[in-house]
């Protein structure tokens, strides 16, 4: 298909315009005009960029992309190693950040409440991305810890409240580097927080208002957007998508 279709209407989908962001989203490299294979996976790692090589793929689409707000202005080291790789073999890399962890169905907020069970009743928080949900039966905290470890295949830390007896009535959630919606979410009246890693406030504020921090993996809880998003794409367009799960253990 037509790199800039794909592009646009990916724009459309996510939303994109609407969304404040640390990094630019979309089309982040430009590369061959025409797309018959995608390679999706969590982050434009050099690994990620090597395996598409690998594969002959034509783009790649990732959720954490090349460039960020803050990044040096010069091109050197792994930023160079990378950029060398991508632009040498003609890749596009398209990145879609916060519009992806916050799309209503294709979102890793989203995705990640489908896949732990958890139907999301409320969405809130400054830019939409904490959800939260009322479980059909309250369950004691080991059990959600235990939940949440198998389904996602990572260890999960448990702060805050950590009595494994406790009963959680009330889940809330953001994926990612998210611990700052703790407060957010004890103020919706959450037992239970979870995000992909923690910060030592966090712990603090969680201690203090009595609610179960868990850090689940920021790789872990972020699988399951771009995932989606690209067998969307698969489908509507016909064109093969590939993921790929470069597992990191943070």
């Amino acid at each position: 298909m037509d790199r800039n279709v794909l592009e646009h209407d990916l724009r459309e989908l996510l939303d994109q315009a609407r969304m404040s962001d640390y990094c630019p989203n979309g089309l982040q490299l430009e590369g061959r005009p025409r797309i018959q294979r995608l390679l999706t996976g969590v982050t434009a790692s050099r690994a990620l960029i090597e395996l598409a090589v690998e594969l002959n793929a034509d783009a790649i689409l990732v959720h954490h992309g090349l460039m960020w707000k803050g990044d040096p202005q010069v091109v050197t080291g792994f930023r160079k190693e990378r950029l060398q790789l991508a632009l040498g073999h003609d890749l596009n890399v398209f990145a879609y950040h916060l519009p992806l962890d916050k799309h209503p169905e294709l979102g890793n907020n989203a995705q990640l409440g489908k896949m732990l069970g958890w139907p999301s009743t409320r969405v809130v928080g400054d830019k939409g991305l904490v959800h939260l949900s009322v479980l059909s039966k309250p369950q004691p905290l080991s059990e959600l810890v235990q939940q949440v470890s198998s389904v996602l295949g990572h260890h999960v830390q448990v702060e805050g409240n950590s009595d494994p007896e406790r009963t959680v009535t009330t889940v809330a959630w953001c994926t990612g580097g998210a611990p700052g919606y703790v407060e957010e979410a004890a103020l919706q009246g959450a037992d239970l927080y979870l995000t992909g890693e923690l910060s030592e406030p966090a712990v603090h504020v969680a201690r203090e208002c009595n609610v179960s921090l868990l850090g689940a993996g920021h790789h872990a809880t972020e699988r399951c957007g771009v995932k989606a998003l690209g067998e969307w794409i698969a489908q509507r367009y016909g064109i093969e998508v590939i993921f790929r799960d470069l597992f990191v253990a943070v």
